[in-house]
């Protein structure tokens, strides 16, 4: 019905806010220099997984035209 289920376990949304508090507490005591450390790290690690996925959609559409035309395909991982 209406209830969550309880368990133990922290959940993603803890460890996000943990992780902000962390880089609040280092912005306020670094200061403007660690705001674009951060904002590069962010970025690089962005450029990368959109590099990536990418790249693995292309070869997942490879492979769907080939199994469409009836060729045999191999999925490696």
């Amino acid at each position: 019905m209406g209830h969550r289920r309880r368990d133990g376990r922290p959940r993603m949304a803890l460890w996000m806010l943990v992780a902000l508090g962390d880089v609040v507490l280092l912005l306020v005591s670094a200061g403007l220099p660690a705001l674009f450390a951060l904002f590069a790290v962010v970025a690089v690690t962005v450029a990368g997984v959109a590099g990536w996925r990418m790249t693995r959609r292309a070869a997942l559409a490879r492979e769907n035209e080939l199994a469409a035309a009836g060729a045999k395909v191999t999925v490696r991982s």
